[in-house]
């Protein structure tokens, strides 16, 4: 008896775990990640990466006034919810030979908070 109603417990706890909503994401979190990031990815003639304004559905390696890496011209990626979490978390593997040096985000709520806040650069 002892041993069912700790597999019952045990059981339950995972259960209610299924059943717990993901936690929101947060833009304003996002945005001081992307802090970071922002030493390279600005609007000056001179910046190290592109400007993300209006990443979310552009093509990888389109803008004109960025000179892209031929790792980044060869992706043919849309910038995507999918794509941009996957490069988030691991520039490398997701394009390998591009020249961003930055290893990645590891936190998934992390990588879905910085989505958020690209999302809302126009």
């Amino acid at each position: 008896m002892l041993r069912m109603s700790i597999v019952a417990l045990c059981l339950g706890a995972s259960l209610s775990g299924a059943t717990t909503p993901a936690s929101a994401v947060d833009v304003a979190h996002g945005k001081a990640l992307f802090a970071t990031c922002a030493a390279c990815h600005n609007e000056r003639p001179d910046a190290l990466g592109p400007s993300l304004n209006g990443v979310v559905g552009r093509k990888s390696g389109v803008r004109d006034d960025f000179r892209y890496s031929n790792a980044m011209k060869r992706a043919d990626l849309v910038w995507d919810e999918d794509n941009l979490r996957a490069y988030i978390g691991d520039p490398q593997g997701k394009v390998k030979g591009n020249r961003m040096p930055f290893g990645g985000l590891r936190d998934p709520n992390d990588i879905a908070d910085v989505v958020a806040y690209l999302k809302t650069l126009k």
